[in-house]
């Protein structure tokens, strides 16, 4: 089964490389760059996880997932916060938003692989 994969992150290179990274071990990979419509996007692809940047353009990477958690369509999705802040409170403002998994950046290749295959497969 070929996970699809919803990525919402603003850096170029940073949603470029996820997306090859997961793409080679079999992902199905869309990419948004900022988090407005973020929401009608997650609802119109259903993905098996949602990667979201924790500081976004537009809407907050906590703002969507407090959204995807308050709709009973999405409050089950497997979330994974990516971050290039790793302080402690943005950690515990992710989880306590509903963040199923926190990755900070930069990360490596076999984590980031590591980390899906449990959202997706779990």
């Amino acid at each position: 089964m070929t996970a699809r994969v919803l990525l919402i992150e603003d850096e170029p290179n940073i949603s470029e490389a996820i997306r090859f990274i997961l793409s080679r071990d079999g992902c199905d990979v869309t990419a948004l760059a900022d988090g407005t419509g973020a929401l009608d996007a997650v609802r119109a692809a259903m993905p098996d996880l949602v990667i979201l940047d924790l500081m976004l353009p537009g809407v907050s990477g906590l703002d969507i997932l407090a959204q995807l958690r308050a709709d009973p369509q999405t409050q089950a999705l497997p979330v994974m916060m990516l971050t290039a802040k790793g302080q402690g409170r943005d950690r515990e403002a992710a989880e306590r938003a509903g963040a199923s998994h926190f990755m900070t950046k930069p990360f490596s290749n076999d984590d980031m692989r590591a980390a899906v295959r449990a959202l997706t497969q779990g």
